[in-house]
């Protein structure tokens, strides 16, 4: 059983200061990772972060997740190896299937299906975790032929891939490629839109037992991105956020996707949430108030 970790999702990463003040910010409340996002309208993943790596010591860094139809895999192994060289190390391959319709017509990129959109992402995986270990790759695909001897440029070490997804075909991806695999609480409809669809915690298990079976013993961390987390005697109830997700409260007391209550409430749940789930990796968007639970938990 992993040991926790905690890291915040944060930016807009458009201020040089504010960056560096965020980054060291995470850090001093004793947060393992700072991650970005990948969004067209936003900033690019990865160049504030080695930005805001030259500010720290120990954080490490990455997009929560890259959309996987927005980059060539072997461009995107160049950037990633660049990135993790200029940082000393520190950073993190986050990859999903991508799902924003809007973003891709604003870009005049084809959304592909859901199918295809696996389809390219498993090879691309592949591609990606030859490239940033080894630093060369031979693969012929049905989307990709990528027949290179030498990057050009080696991470500092194996950059470590998080894969986040819901779908039975990309957990299985996870199972051969991912050192983290992040479930899903939102899930997205054909055209993008969120829906709650991923926070119940048989769903979590259901998704929990695929990546054991796809994972052929390999030690995979697992995580959360915790999209609603209220620390302290104000936090909103069960019921109250569940009018906001549209789910019954039982729902939202047993989901990793919401945390809130006192520390020592959101603690036990954790770890129960451990016992039953694996998980022991979670993202939030709120570093000083989830701070209590970091240094109550961090490592143990």
């Amino acid at each position: 059983m992993h040991p926790f970790r905690f890291a915040v999702q944060g930016g807009p990463w458009r201020d040089p200061a504010a960056t560096v003040a965020l980054a060291r910010t995470v850090e001093s409340l004793g947060y393992d990772e700072l991650y970005s996002s990948d969004h067209i309208g936003g900033a690019d993943p990865y160049v504030p972060l080695v930005h805001a790596a030259a500010a720290t010591e120990r954080i490490a860094f990455g997009p929560l997740v890259l959309n996987n139809e927005f980059h060539h895999p072997a461009l995107l192994a160049r950037s990633v190896a660049t990135a993790d060289v200029l940082s000393g190390g520190r950073m993190i391959l986050g990859l999903g299937t991508g799902y924003a319709a809007s973003e891709h017509e604003a870009i005049g990129l084809e959304l592909r299906p859901p199918k295809e959109r696996v389809d390219r992402f498993d090879e691309c995986a592949a591609i990606l975790r030859d490239l940033l270990t080894d630093g060369s790759c031979h693969r012929t695909g049905a989307h990709h032929d990528v027949e290179l001897d030498d990057l050009g440029i080696r991470p500092a070490r194996p950059v470590p891939i998080l894969i986040g997804g819901f779908g039975r075909r990309v957990v299985a991806v996870a199972g051969r490629y991912a050192d983290i695999f992040q479930f899903t609480g939102l899930v997205h409809a054909s055209d993008g839109s969120p829906t709650a669809g991923g926070f119940a915690l048989a769903a979590v298990e259901r998704r929990a037992e695929w990546l054991t079976e796809a994972s052929d013993g390999r030690r995979i961390e697992r995580s959360a991105l915790v999209q609603a987390c209220f620390v302290g005697d104000d936090a909103p109830s069960a019921a109250e956020l569940g009018e906001r997700f549209e789910l019954d409260e039982q729902t939202v007391n047993d989901t990793p996707f919401a945390l809130s209550g006192s520390v020592d409430q959101i603690v036990d749940k954790l770890q129960r949430l451990r016992d039953r789930t694996g998980i022991s990796h979670y993202v939030v968007r709120e570093p000083e108030a989830f701070a209590p639970i970091v240094e109550a938990l961090s490592g143990r």
